[in-house]
């Protein structure tokens, strides 16, 4: 079972910058899909990006052309780059690992507040 630890979250003002971190350890990293998922007050979790084992991305339509998701298996880290953040990025941001048929394994989150 792989354990997910999320990092990288703050404040930051509109249009700024930050890049999420996610350490993966206890299992085979390089074998699971990850993804990144948020969810803002009084919503549902959604999300935001995910990417192969083999390095094929996938974004949300809200977030294209803002956020990048890569992966680094030698350090069994997934990372989220967010550029241009908006208001409505506000949100706990979560790490999850995905194999085969199984349910996803979730960190704990990391806050993301993007205001003036």
């Amino acid at each position: 079972q792989v354990q997910l630890v999320e990092s990288g979250g703050g404040l930051v003002q509109p249009g700024g910058s930050l890049r999420l971190s996610c350490a993966a350890s206890g299992s085979s990293f390089s074998l699971y899909l990850m993804g990144w998922y948020r969810q803002a007050p009084g919503k549902q979790r959604e999300l935001v990006a995910r990417i192969t084992i083999g390095g094929s991305s996938y974004y949300a339509d809200s977030v294209k052309g803002r956020f990048t998701i890569s992966r680094d298996n030698a350090k069994d880290t997934v990372y989220l780059e967010m550029n241009n953040l908006k208001p409505e990025d506000t949100a706990v941001y979560y790490c999850a690992a995905l194999r085969g048929g199984a349910s996803p394994t979730w960190g704990q989150g990391t806050q993301v507040t993007v205001s003036s």
